[in-house]
This record gives C-alpha cells, sequence and structure tokens, in this order.
C-alpha cells in the first residue's frame, strides 16, 4: 500500500467503474450511429427508386452518392467504436478511412456544381479550383498515410485508450 493514496483494490474497483461507463457510452453512441446509418440507408433507397420511377436519376444521383458515401463514413465510425469497445484500443485507419470518403464526397458536389459556378463569376470558379486543389493534396496525403498504416504490423495498429 502506498502513503497518501487509495489502496490498489480501491483503485481497481475505480478504474473498472471507469470502464463500465466507457462500455455504456461506446454501446449508445454504437446503438444511434447503427440506427442513424440504416435509417440513412432507407431514405437513400426511397430516394432512388423515387428518382428512377420519376425518370430523374440522371439529375439526383450525385445528391444520391453523396448520401450513401456518408452511410459508408456513419459505418467506419461506427467500426471504430466497435474496435474502441471490444479491445479498448483507438485505431487510426477508420479514421484515416472517414477523411478520405469526406474529401472525396467534397470533390464529387464540387465538381457537380461546376456548370453554376461557371455562371457565379471567376471568383467563384478560381475558389473552387483552390478548394479542388486542396483537397487532391488532402486525399493523396490521406492515401499515403492508409499505405503507412498498413504497412505496420496490425498489432501495432492499435493504441491503447
Amino acid at each position: 500500500m502506498r502513503r497518501g493514496g487509495p489502496p490498489a483494490d480501491a483503485r481497481e474497483g475505480v478504474a473498472r467503474a471507469f470502464t463500465l461507463v466507457e462500455d455504456a457510452v461506446y454501446l449508445g453512441v454504437g446503438l444511434l450511429l447503427a440506427a442513424s446509418a440504416i435509417a440513412l440507408l432507407i431514405s437513400s433507397g426511397i430516394s432512388f427508386v423515387r428518382s428512377v420511377l420519376d425518370g430523374a436519376l440522371a439529375a439526383r444521383v450525385v445528391g444520391l452518392l453523396d448520401q450513401v458515401l456518408l452511410v459508408f463514413m456513419i459505418v467506419e465510425i461506427l467500426y471504430t467504436v466497435q474496435v474502441s469497445f471490444r479491445e479498448h484500443a483507438l485505431v487510426p485507419e477508420p479514421f484515416l478511412i472517414v477523411g478520405l470518403i469526406a474529401g472525396i464526397r467534397r470533390v464529387l458536389v464540387l465538381t457537380a456544381e461546376f456548370g453554376d459556378l461557371l455562371e457565379r463569376g471567376n471568383d467563384a470558379f478560381v475558389h473552387a479550383m483552390l478548394e479542388l486543389g486542396l483537397l487532391t493534396v488532402m486525399i493523396v496525403a490521406l492515401v499515403i498515410a492508409l499505405v503507412l498504416v498498413r504497412r505496420r504490423a496490425p498489432g501495432a495498429a492499435a493504441e491503447k485508450a
């Protein structure tokens, strides 16, 4: 027993209590993420069917793709929560994948808006091109980071929380 500190049993009890609270939070977050992903997927499916029936799929495909990519992002975050719940470890790979998907989503939306940007004037177009360039650099950096993380030993990718 150390002087001035609680006994080892008390510290272990507090640590176990914190672990239970952490697990409860992970469970709640996981359930909310799963429900959100399922609801968004159903909404995307309904939008897809309506677009096909209306004959407007070509006009709405970018919005549908944006929704589906958002579902992928939520699922990757859910995977991160699952790993954190199961192993009490943080894995960097899902965060990199979410960033990569977010960058790709923005590139798709930006390129779909190019026609409107030309109508808004030269400044809007220049800003969009700068954003596209920065997004490209970010996407390349995230891909390089993913390659480097995957080259590491599988057990080394997880950092204890």
